[in-house]
């Protein structure tokens, strides 16, 4: 079933293989996904890709259907945006917003923006949380990709601590004068609770479907539980895989 989704999503695909057997050493790949998107992908995230292309990993518990030709498609925790890339190539006429804070994640963000800059496909380069201003952030540094950022149980003492710009949901909605989200997906690395919980049930109301990638914390209410009892509060139904845990589905009938 991987290889199939692979080959569904990706036109040439036999690179891969190539890669694979060691037959392609090219340092980033250049893939081209349906609908004449094409984006590159360093081999430092090659796992990262192939989640999102092999495994379908944020739309595979996806419970209803995106029916409109253009929706609306919040990428939170963006990294270089190969979610972004496979939204835009599934829905070529998509408007694509994407909010990426760490700066050598967004500079190979911005290299797939302009790679397909016939698109709809903005992005920020901005964190996302519960409000408008600042928010602690531990990551490596010397990590030429970052994937391990977190927002939660950080040390504000730490070396790896750096304060970035962040705004909430609202400022999205209003910045950017979006009436409905169609699909809003978020990988924030502990920062979804306070984005959720932050956002008033007007801006709620106007996404139709979520999924989140959700991080356990420290503190009172970052955890599973709390998270799905505000998302069930607030009228959304909820779906989860029992072999994925850290997956959450959260959608409107």
């Amino acid at each position: 079933m991987r290889y199939l989704n692979f080959i569904e999503n990706i036109s040439n695909w036999p690179l891969h293989l190539k890669y694979k057997f060691g037959l392609k050493t090219s340092d980033p790949l250049v893939f081209r996904a349906n609908n004449d998107v094409t984006f590159e992908v360093p081999k430092r995230l090659y796992h990262e890709f192939k989640e999102i292309f092999f495994e379908n990993a944020y739309t595979v518990g996806q419970q209803i259907k995106i029916k409109k030709d253009n929706p609306t498609i919040i990428d939170i925790g963006a990294n270089v945006g190969f979610f972004s890339i496979y939204a835009i190539s599934k829905f070529p006429n998509a408007n694509i917003y994407s909010y990426e804070p760490i700066d050598s994640n967004f500079k190979q963000l911005s290299r797939n923006q302009d790679l397909n800059c016939d698109k709809s496909f903005k992005c920020f380069n901005l964190a996302v949380c519960g409000h408008r201003g600042t928010i602690g952030i531990n990551f490596d540094i010397n990590d030429e990709f970052t994937t391990s950022a977190t927002a939660i149980n950080y040390n504000k003492n730490s070396q790896i601590f750096t304060e970035f710009p962040c705004l909430s949901i609202g400022d999205i909605f209003d910045e950017n004068n979006i009436e409905k989200c169609d699909f809003l997906k978020l990988d924030c690395e502990g920062s979804e609770y306070s984005i959720l919980y932050n956002t008033n049930t007007e801006y709620l109301s106007r996404i139709d479907q979520m999924a989140i990638e959700v991080h356990q914390g420290k503190n009172e209410g970052e955890n599973l539980e709390s998270l799905r009892y505000f998302l069930t509060s607030n009228n959304f139904n909820l779906f989860q895989f029992d072999d994925k845990p850290h997956m959450l589905w959260a959608y409107r009938l």
